[in-house]
């Protein structure tokens, strides 16, 4: 079994998935994931789409839909005799769900680990206690977890294989395609993949995009996720903005500045090299629940994995049209300022490992549902 819950699990998990089956072509694969997991062989219970839940007041609400969702997995565990529950990211759930049932004698893989050196070392006991081995992206993930005798591995970032295999489309082309004005350079807005997320942070930054383009003479192209419809954007006035879905890493490419809502994304964002700012605003009440618990200065991966502010990060009530625009401004009325974070940006990308992380993950996920 394999779960996932948002847009970027869906993708590593994937991933990971192809790279399984090159080793073992009679694995089947059941669970919770999205269209590239399903494309890949999943056979899902639950589409993502249906478990995008942001903030713990939102969860709150949810919760009958939640334990019915945790109900159907284990009803499902025992039916198919099922004896490994891979987990990526997505804790709310996951750690949940791998205490419901370990005492199912299930070995437990987590890829993607849980943010706990974000949330204090509380959660290190309860990981300890529930999980296998510990499928980790980040060097200083591994240095964590084995300081807490936690079975850890360090398998890289899957981004930098998704990257390297993307077949882009030429960047005239792709000016043509979506009729992009070729003397104007794209200001990239990237408001989430999760509907919650878009209704909170695209008014401000749609208002500040619009403004800084008529400054400095670019165009605004918002960036739609391909979990999601486009009609979700019918809401706002995207007079004088291109919307397009599904070609993300080519506007990350082609995009001269972004204004990008924290998560998987400002990474990607650091990967191409792209000058930009971090947005995030959420529900009042899991913000201040997140400021009380949080023991971490950034909340940009960008930034974590830096070990430093290497990009302006704009949080909740700084998520505001002006802040934006003047934020924004002080890079583009700067070269030096823009040179400098991109050489940040590209010794970022050096801290990421190598290629292979999908297949090393594979091989030690193949490698513990074998052992005795």
């Amino acid at each position: 079994m394999i779960i996932a819950g948002e847009a970027s699990g869906d993708l590593h998990a994937a991933a990971l998935m192809q790279e399984y089956l090159k080793i073992d072509q009679s694995a089947k694969f059941y669970g919770v994931g999205g269209d590239n997991m399903i494309k890949a062989g999943l056979v899902h219970s639950y589409h993502i789409n249906s478990m995008a839940f942001l903030g713990f007041a939102e969860i709150i609400k949810h919760l009958p839909f939640i334990r019915k969702v945790r109900k159907v997995l284990i009803e499902l565990i025992k039916k198919e005799g099922i004896k490994t529950v891979i987990l990526v990211d997505y804790p709310g759930f996951n750690l949940n769900f791998a205490k419901a049932v370990k005492n199912l004698n299930i070995k437990i893989i987590y890829y993607i680990s849980p943010q706990i050196w974000a949330w204090g070392e509380g959660r290190i006991s309860k990981i300890k206690k529930l999980v296998d081995l510990m499928l980790v992206l980040f060097p200083f993930e591994e240095e964590f977890y084995l300081k807490h005798n936690v079975n850890a591995v360090f398998v890289g970032h899957p981004l930098l294989d998704r990257i390297n295999k993307y077949n882009f489309i030429d960047e005239e082309l792709f000016y043509d395609k979506f009729n992009l004005d070729k003397n104007k350079k794209i200001l990239l807005v990237l408001p989430g993949s999760r509907h919650q997320e878009i209704e909170k942070i695209l008014p401000e930054t749609l208002k500040a995009a619009k403004q800084i383009c008529n400054k400095y003479n670019l165009q605004t192209v918002v960036a739609c996720s391909s979990n999601i419809e486009e009609n979700i954007f019918d809401d706002f006035d995207l007079n004088e903005v291109t919307l397009i879905k599904g070609h993300t890493y080519e506007l990350l490419k082609y995009s001269s500045f972004g204004i990008i809502k924290s998560g998987t994304s400002t990474l990607e964002a650091a990967l191409f090299e792209l000058p930009f700012v971090v947005v995030y605003k959420t529900n009042i009440l899991t913000y201040r629940l997140g400021k009380a618990l949080i023991k971490i200065n950034s909340i940009a991966l960008a930034n974590i994995v830096a070990g430093k502010k290497v990009v302006t990060e704009l949080i909740q009530h700084d998520v505001n049209s002006n802040i934006i625009v003047s934020m924004v401004s002080e890079y583009l009325e700067d070269v030096n300022k823009i040179n400098n974070l991109k050489n940040e940006l590209k010794q970022l990308k050096n801290r990421l490992g190598n290629l292979g992380a999908s297949e090393k993950a594979a091989r030690l996920v193949f490698e513990t549902i074998n052992e005795n």
